[in-house]
């Protein structure tokens, strides 16, 4: 079974720079996208009958947004965190008869950290509502989780520590996270893989240099390790200042 999630940064964008061409190309079972940026019935896609397709929309027009298209028809699909839904669209969550699969697009503490109370509260929800559905069945979480956990995780750590994304309130919740019985695919079978980033700065150069953040993730309940075949970066996929990730787990529907 392949997987794949992707911070589109404007789908209605992302199209008109080959979203459709690489949907097609990846062909995957599941495919996730956030920062969807976009309202119900602002765009039409169109990938055949087999996918099914469900939305969460932040109810501020243009702003965050996440979607799902599935092959694997869901036994029942629940929006946000808690009973009024996430007003920010944050959340998708589809329930399959082994695993339960949420994509997640975590808040942004922003540039001056006026944000990052709000996201650290967020944080607990989010672990909290995790630890839940894992109590049930195991978890694949994907998404922009929006952190850097570890040094090796971007290009530039010493000048960036205490930046959003970076600081170690962050990335403690990441730990938190990590310890609480979830796998980090990517490094699972990469520990050591440096220069493996996910999303660049739009400024001039930057990722033509490789000057990067891996901020998107697959992570995986502990109790699916021996079921992970691989984990990728498609890198070199444009459309987005963030580029799409693939996880391949064995098929269990």
């Amino acid at each position: 079974m392949k997987l794949v999630s992707w911070n589109v940064n404007g789908l209605r964008a992302c199209v008109n720079k080959g979203f459709n061409d690489y949907f097609k190309e990846v062909d995957a079972d599941i495919f996730c996208v956030q920062e969807t940026k976009l309202q119900e019935g602002q765009i039409m896609l169109d990938h055949g009958e087999e996918y099914a397709q469900y939305w969460n929309y932040a109810l501020k027009k243009g702003y965050s947004g996440t979607a799902i298209f599935t092959r694997i028809k869901p036994l029942s699909v629940y929006y946000g965190l808690e009973e009024d839904g996430e007003p920010e669209g944050r959340v998708i969550t589809l329930e399959f008869e082994h695993y339960y699969l949420v994509n997640v697009y975590t808040p942004n503490a922003r540039r001056d950290l006026s944000r990052l109370d709000y996201r650290l509260e967020w944080e607990d929800r989010f672990l909290t509502y995790l630890r839940q559905l894992d109590s049930r069945k195991p978890v694949i979480v994907c998404g922009d989780l929006n952190v850097a956990h570890q040094e090796i995780d971007l290009k530039n750590p010493k000048s960036n520590r205490n930046n959003s994304g970076f600081t170690l309130e962050e990335r403690g919740k990441m730990t938190q996270l990590l310890e609480a019985g979830f796998i980090d695919t990517f490094r699972h079978f990469y520990p050591d893989r440096m220069d493996a980033y996910t999303w660049w700065s739009y400024m001039p150069k930057v990722r033509e240099r490789n000057v990067g953040w891996r901020i998107d993730y697959f992570l995986v309940s502990s109790q699916l390790q021996s079921s992970l075949l691989d984990a990728a970066i498609d890198a070199h996929t444009m459309g987005s200042d963030h580029c799409p990730i693939v996880l391949h787990i064995a098929d269990k529907h």
